[in-house]
């Protein structure tokens, strides 16, 4: 580390995660700022070790000091492994000793019984509440396998769960209780109780236990506005997520192209990553949040899939493509079972070969404080008929722009003739024209009908 990178971290200041600690600080001391800092977002300590010698007891003083770190590092439970601290000097008084604390760590710690976090620059006891959060949110406890206070078994409804156990052969053989008592959505010895998971899945009527909001709005514009249209999506987690996608599908523009020199009809975005945009929503949302609920924001040039809760375990918007991590296993599971979810844990890596095939930007992925968000842009206002794709495909065939122009207005009406051709492009010559119209036939793009004033053009592959 370099004394600029140094001055850097020191011109921010004693806050939440930079600190500023002497050599003499104790081992305990040390534990519970590491602690703290692994229980919230990450941080970085700047330990003081010696005047610079240049001698070799001030080299001993710094990897004395470095071990001291690392055992401090150990009290914590379960054992805190961090990078090994990097020594620097950051001015000509003093060696700095730089403590990184990953953020995102898979498990929550505590020193000596207590489980702190940071708050401005202090380290605070996490409340009983906090930390049954965030044990939630590592992974370590999990809100789906909890019992629904009240609910009995005849709460959920047979015909949901025969539909499903009709996907999952292995099952057959067990009565329905079993099945589910063995899928982690009932609890207790005789399987009485459904769980969380249960309830959201399976339920005859999941308001009455747990809420699980879902909206999706679609806007005029790019932005927020009075002009929207909303619709509140209730129901277990199966109904939610065809209906959602019913709704977005049905907000969304429809076009066309050319595929294959053939028109097609398209929507501005890939039903696939939609679906898989939403189906991620349902899977991973954290339903210990209450209050809040996914909200499915259609907008002129994007779609924003919001989920409550912040991503799970030691999974990062840098890793979110390849690394696996699920704080809903139960949910995963049967949505899997039902089809919901082609491969276990590949959800994400689909969504962005969908959009790029489709020739638009990758999917974003952003934690908000207390969520997730998936965004995927569109074409926005470029979507016009075969405007996109199609232009793209035939800029690149190198065809010119009256030829596009004419193309265009085919893909529209079905066919063309030289004299609609010459209105779309008034100062053009007859001759331009009818070498134009020719150039596309050699191209085997279009086929010339009749003869004569009876000539028209059509897509070839409609022939």
């Amino acid at each position: 580390m370099t004394r600029d990178d140094v001055g850097a971290l020191l011109q921010r200041g004693r806050g939440p995660t930079t600190e500023f600690l002497l050599k003499r600080t104790s081992r305990l001391r040390l534990a519970e700022t590491m602690a703290a800092m692994a229980n919230s977002e990450g941080g970085a300590i700047l330990l003081g070790v010696s005047p610079v010698s240049g001698t070799a007891q001030g080299v001993d003083d710094v990897d004395q000091v470095r071990d001291r770190v690392l055992q401090a590092a150990l009290l914590c439970e379960p054992p805190l492994i961090i990078p090994v601290p990097e020594a620097a000097t950051a001015n000509d008084e003093c060696d700095l000793l730089l403590i990184e604390i990953p953020r995102g760590l898979p498990h929550v710690y505590a020193v000596a019984g207590k489980y702190l976090k940071r708050v401005g620059t202090q380290n605070r006891p996490l409340s009983p509440r906090q930390l049954r959060r965030l044990w939630f949110e590592r992974g370590e406890m999990s809100y789906e396998a909890q019992e629904v206070r009240g609910a009995t078994f005849e709460d959920l409804n047979p015909d949901k769960i025969d539909s499903y156990l009709e996907t999952v052969p292995a099952l057959a053989a067990l009565s329905p209780r079993e099945s589910l008592l063995r899928r982690g959505c009932l609890t207790g010895r005789r399987g009485n109780h459904p769980t969380v998971a249960g309830i959201l899945l399976f339920a005859k009527d999941v308001e009455r236990f747990l809420t699980n909001d879902m909206i999706v709005v679609r806007y005029a514009g790019r932005e927020m506005s009075d002009e929207f249209i909303r619709e509140d999506i209730r129901g277990t987690l199966p109904e939610q997520v065809r209906r959602a996608e019913s709704a977005v599908l049905a907000n969304l523009r429809t076009g066309a192209r050319i595929s294959s020199l053939r028109r097609e009809d398209q929507l501005e975005y890939p039903p696939r990553a939609v679906r898989e945009a939403i189906v991620n929503a349902v899977a991973h949302r954290d339903y210990g949040v209450h209050g809040d609920g996914i909200r499915i924001s259609i907008f002129s040039d994007r779609m924003e899939f919001y989920s409550p809760g912040r991503l799970p375990g030691h999974v990062t918007v840098e890793n979110i493509a390849d690394e696996r991590f699920s704080r809903n296993a139960v949910l995963v599971q049967v949505l899997s079972d039902m089809g919901f979810i082609e491969r276990l844990g590949y959800g994400i890596d689909r969504m962005i070969r969908w959009m790029a095939e489709a020739g638009l930007p990758l999917p974003q992925f952003r934690e908000t404080a207390n969520g997730f968000l998936v965004t995927l842009y569109g074409p926005g206002e470029d979507f016009r008929s075969e405007r996109g794709s199609a232009r793209r495909r035939w800029s690149v065939m190198g065809l010119n722009e009256r030829q596009m122009q004419a193309l265009e207005y085919l893909s529209e009406h079905g066919r063309i003739t030289n004299r609609e051709y010459q209105e779309l492009c008034p100062d053009v010559s007859s001759e331009t024209i009818r070498r134009d119209l020719a150039n596309l036939v050699e191209r085997d793009l279009l086929l010339k009908i009749g003869d004569k004033r009876a000539t028209y053009y059509i897509f070839k592959q409609q022939a």
